[in-house]
């Protein structure tokens, strides 16, 4: 079979088309990946794959309607086009529809270069160095787990209407698992990262091993409020889903914790009393993501018309006060607010913010602190209502000092309901989170001190 470069594949696409419009993306990705267990390696690989996606639009009259054909590998590109022009016959006119993007956004990428590409190579340092911390743990008697990963995807959209667009995306995170040979005691530290260059595994071994230390001694206690402070891998859990839930639409409509009684949504209230800020930016350091849409399906933050439509830098909450909802072009349009593109990585922050995560827990007389969230779900969209439990890591804190660890609890919390009771944020870091690292990873977060986190039930999970 003959082997067509992604721009190749977009062309052809688009020289098949029959329909009144069309958006073609390929996305050609590399991965590599390492995994470890009790102190060992064992397992790694690369691999690589294609996505091809192809979006119709076909106007039957009544409205123009939209149809989407995904494809993996190397598929007859006449057929895709034909399989997606007929999902659009049969789809009826869309909701969404508008006309499609012309203008190319800011940084649209250089379309005829190669894909970019990883491989085992990226771990040339990490190895070595995980390998010493390997060796250290078995010294203390302690066990190491975890995983390395890092891929890279570059996409290629092109449109009808003349887009050409390549965007690189590299994408890393690895966690490392601290237990005792009973697998009585659990900690856990990990990062995101773009290329492992600013990974230093004896840092995350060294958070291992300190929390294995504090962890030594047991404490119970029950359900209730607690002043806690959140590092920032919580921190992110919590504000990703916050996001998530983001959507113009349902605030107007009265269906999310953005809705204002009475009708309309939030925008202009005060949500935090601390001068915090949540955003997005394509461009931030270190958190680096595509500055231009490329979606297959239409949802209520995005829309298949608004591919190659630009994803600029925002604020969401800016010094406390709600400023702007995800709102694609054709909500825009019928409520005369301005169109506003997710974005692929966020950021909280608190200008004032001097403290570290040390000097935190060094300024709590007693009170919790947490490793990570594990299995949130939401409870109340109202509210924003969430549940989940603590995971790896539960820590004491009195006087000033971690004492030791207590069990894990069961939560409930809204973020939007939390952000309101912050009573001090700590400098803002690179994280990872924990629970939504399969699908988000450029975060970048501060700690947060809660002075009465609802730690509902206590959990038997370790």
């Amino acid at each position: 079979m003959t082997h067509h470069s992604p721009q190749e594949v977009v062309e052809q696409a688009l020289g098949a088309s029959t329909a009144d419009g069309q958006v073609t993306y390929v996305v050609e990705s590399s991965e590599a990946n390492l995994r470890w267990a009790s102190n060992s390696l064992t397992t790694n690989g690369a691999m690589r794959s294609r996505q091809v996606v192809v979006v119709s639009f076909v106007d039957g009259g009544a409205g123009m309607a939209a149809g989407t054909v995904t494809r993996t590998g190397a598929p007859d590109v006449a057929e895709l086009v034909a399989a997606s022009e007929q999902a659009a016959r049969d789809a009826g006119p869309a909701e969404d529809a508008m006309p499609l993007v012309s203008d190319t956004p800011p940084g649209g990428g250089d379309w005829d270069a190669d894909p970019g590409e990883t491989s085992i190579e990226v771990f040339k340092e990490f190895a070595p160095a995980l390998g010493e911390a390997f060796g250290d743990a078995r010294d203390r008697g302690e066990l190491l787990f975890g995983f390395a990963e890092h891929s890279l995807a570059t996409t290629y959209l092109g449109s009808s209407t003349g887009l050409r667009l390549r965007s690189d995306q590299p994408t890393g995170r690895v966690e490392l698992n601290g237990k005792s040979p009973d697998f009585g005691r659990s900690v856990w530290a990990g990062s995101g990262t773009r290329d492992f260059r600013d990974i230093s595994v004896p840092e995350l071994a060294a958070d291992v091993s300190r929390k294995m230390a504090w962890s030594q001694r047991r404490v119970e206690l029950s359900a209730g409020r607690y002043e806690t402070v959140l590092p920032p891998s919580a921190v992110s859990d919590l504000m990703i889903y916050l996001y998530w839930t983001m959507e113009a639409r349902d605030a107007d409509e009265g269906r999310n914790v953005f809705a204002r009684p009475g009708g309309g949504n939030r925008v202009g209230e005060r949500l935090a009393e601390l001068p915090l800020t949540l955003r997005s930016d394509p461009s931030a350091p270190g958190l680096e993501t595509a500055p231009f849409l490329a979606v297959s399906a239409s949802s209520g933050t995005t829309s298949v018309f608004d591919n190659g439509m630009a994803t600029p830098a925002v604020d969401w909450i800016s010094e406390g006060v709600l400023t702007n909802l995800i709102r694609p072009r054709a909500w825009a349009l019928r409520t005369t607010a301005p169109a506003t593109a997710a974005v692929d990585n966020l950021i909280l922050e608190d200008p004032t913010a001097t403290a570290d995560l040390d000097a935190m827990v060094a300024g709590t007389d007693r009170g919790l602190l947490l490793t990570t969230l594990w299995y949130i779900r939401e409870v109340d969209p109202q509210t924003l209502l969430l549940t989940g439990l603590t995971r790896d890591g539960v820590f004491l804190i009195e006087g000033g000092e971690v004492t030791g660890a207590v069990n894990n609890f069961r939560f409930n919390e809204s973020p939007v309901d939390l952000l309101g009771r912050v009573n001090q944020a700590g400098r803002t870091e690179r994280t990872l989170p924990r629970e939504w690292n399969d699908w988000f990873t450029r975060t970048a977060m501060p700690a947060l001190r809660v002075p009465d986190f609802n730690m509902s039930s206590v959990s038997p999970a370790s």
